[in-house]
């Protein structure tokens, strides 16, 4: 009986994603997390992450532990003393309650600060039971989950839902939410750390946003937009 098209071109996808990883592992090497955090630091540093870059979200990260030494007083601390802490984050009247209000739903459901019984969860337990508050969503989720937990997920950013609409490894109009479930399904379980850095760094470094160097991309041949700007110019001029 002949597969289900939808079926094959899984398959297909699943199979030049693979190759992707490798070609990017060849590349890049093996990539390393920064220090790993515990479940809860990383939660919180994670919020602080939206929408800014890495620097600005450590040393915001950096600045609210140094004002304030636990977690317990991040919660009971007056907003605007965690908004001060937090500026050079962005959207800091927004991320200050948004984590101190995380950290109150925690306390009110658990009894304490502490996130390492996740651990005895499953992926997608863990993955509902963070996604319950307010301003987390899948990303931060998986990022929790990939990095702390050391659970299967696969985090989708910005540059790693341009650079897979551009490979096509995701359909045009799928949304950042949905991607993420779809990548995991593409790629397999023990690549999603590896896989995520490294194609982050793609986007950062050649697959760029306004100007991709398409020339100097080490899968461009794996890759839907660049083997189409190749043929592109190497058609005959009329």
């Amino acid at each position: 009986m002949p597969s289900h098209p939808a079926v094959s071109l899984l398959a297909e996808l699943a199979q030049r994603a693979l190759q992707i990883h490798q070609r990017l592992l060849e590349v890049y090497g093996e990539p390393t997390w920064r220090h790993p955090l515990p479940p809860l630091d990383e939660l919180i540093s994670t919020i602080l992450s939206q929408n800014t870059n890495d620097t600005n979200r450590d040393r915001a990260f950096e600045a609210l532990r140094a004002r304030f030494l636990t977690w317990e007083a991040v919660r009971e601390a007056d907003p605007n003393d965690v908004i001060s802490a937090i500026r050079s984050a962005g959207l800091a009247n927004q991320k200050g309650p948004r984590i101190q209000q995380v950290l109150r739903a925690i306390t009110a459901e658990r009894g304490d600060l502490n996130l390492d019984f996740l651990l005895s969860f499953s992926a997608d337990e863990a993955r509902r039971w963070l996604m319950k508050f307010p301003g987390v969503g899948p990303k931060t989720a998986a990022i929790v989950l990939c990095f702390s937990l050391g659970l299967p997920a696969f985090p989708v950013d910005t540059h790693i839902y341009r650079v897979t609409g551009r490979i096509g490894l995701r359909p045009a109009k799928m949304t950042v939410e949905q991607a993420h479930a779809h990548l995991e399904a593409l790629f397999p379980p023990e690549t999603y750390s590896a896989a995520h850095l490294n194609l982050i760094r793609l986007g950062r470094e050649v697959c760029q946003a306004r100007k991709p160097n398409c020339p100097a991309c080490p899968i461009q041949s794996l890759c839907d937009f660049g083997r189409a700007k190749q043929e592109t110019l190497s058609a005959p001029q009329t």
